[in-house]
């Protein structure tokens, strides 16, 4: 190998925040627009970023790969919804030979199911094994009244052909007050008995929605103490890179995760980063910070800035997130609304 061709150290280093946590996963917004408008998630009525504002594919391949160089070896793909991106089963395929080689062990993407008919068997033949999908009620009326505009049916055939096309999939549900509260056994047996794992997201206070957290926000711990009711639950060791922790079902055999950044944050073992469409770098989901990629991405053919900035980075990403909600509090931690970051 010449001088030419070596590896610059910064590029390969991994790296590691100020409180001794490597950083392996990333998660990259590849969009912030979407087909459906979740209350919980956007307000009905979204300004979304010009066209011209966002990263380009390749500029996204390009970012993605700094990272990979730099140990990221679980690559994530959002949005929004990622599937609504014009050609984005070209950044999949190109992003596929880091798996080819073995730099990177996992791509997947989160998707609200919508165009997943369309897409699941070309993932799967780009090496995608898994994937999330946002469903937070089997009843069309509240499926439509959560979503404002979405149609059930269509998530639920993106699902089969998801599955049909070996693609394992676990849902995604957000525990809404007063709303799919009372649905979630239902919704854990239909998942649990269609071979799928079932993950509960608390409400997280990011964005103005146009209406208040307060009222959609249950503790998941109150929901755990629910089902133990009914069920039997196991705490389990499984960890999959990200925030979840897991508890075995006995009646059901299946697996049920909990993500609970209020009444529990999963701060301490923080091991992932989050890029926006427009390659600004947030290290904390909960936190104002911010970075830009874009402009070094873009002053240099070659990814020494690029690489030098992803650095300063992560050498100032918070310890935790400030997420609250109460009654004197009832407005958003941070501004920005989750389909900007991805989740």
């Amino acid at each position: 190998m010449n001088e030419l061709s070596r590896p610059l150290p910064s590029l390969s280093a991994p790296m590691t925040d100020p409180f001794g946590r490597t950083i392996s996963y990333l998660r990259v917004s590849v969009t912030d627009r979407c087909d459906l408008r979740c209350f919980y998630c956007m307000s009905e009525d979204m300004t979304f970023l010009p066209k011209a504002d966002l990263l380009t594919l390749e500029e996204l391949d390009r970012l993605c790969s700094a990272f990979i160089a730099k140990g990221v070896r679980k690559l994530r793909l959002t949005g929004g919804e990622p599937l609504v991106r014009r050609n984005v089963m070209s950044l999949v395929r190109s992003l596929s030979r880091h798996l080819a080689s073995g730099t990177l062990r996992e791509l997947t993407l989160t998707t609200n199911g919508s165009q997943l008919a369309r897409f699941a068997a070309e993932l799967r033949d780009h090496g995608v094994r898994r994937v999330n999908v946002s469903l937070d009620t089997l009843d069309p009326a509240k499926f439509r009244a959560i979503t404002r505009w979405g149609d059930l049916d269509k998530v639920l055939s993106g699902i089969e052909a998801a599955r049909s096309a070996g693609l394992a999939v676990k849902i995604n549900a957000v525990a809404l007050k007063n709303l799919n509260e009372d649905e979630i056994p239902s919704l854990m047996e239909w998942a649990h008995g269609n071979g799928m794992a079932l993950t509960l997201i608390e409400v997280m206070p990011m964005g103005e929605i146009g209406e208040g957290r307060i009222d959609q926000y249950v503790p998941l711990s109150l929901v755990r103490a629910r089902l133990a009711q009914h069920y039997t639950l196991t705490d389990l060791d499984d960890n999959t890179g990200g925030p979840a922790r897991y508890v075995g079902v006995s009646e059901t055999g299946g697996k049920l995760g909990f993500i609970t950044p209020m009444t529990h944050n999963f701060c301490e073992s923080c091991n992932r980063v989050r890029i926006t469409c427009t390659g600004t770098l947030h290290t904390c989901l909960g936190q104002e910070d911010a970075a830009d990629l874009r402009k070094p991405l873009r002053a240099s053919a070659d990814d020494e800035l690029l690489s030098a900035a992803i650095d300063r980075a992560i050498g100032q990403k918070p310890k935790g997130h400030d997420f609250i909600i109460d009654r004197r509090h009832n407005r958003p931690s941070v501004s920005r609304h989750m389909s900007v970051t991805g989740g």
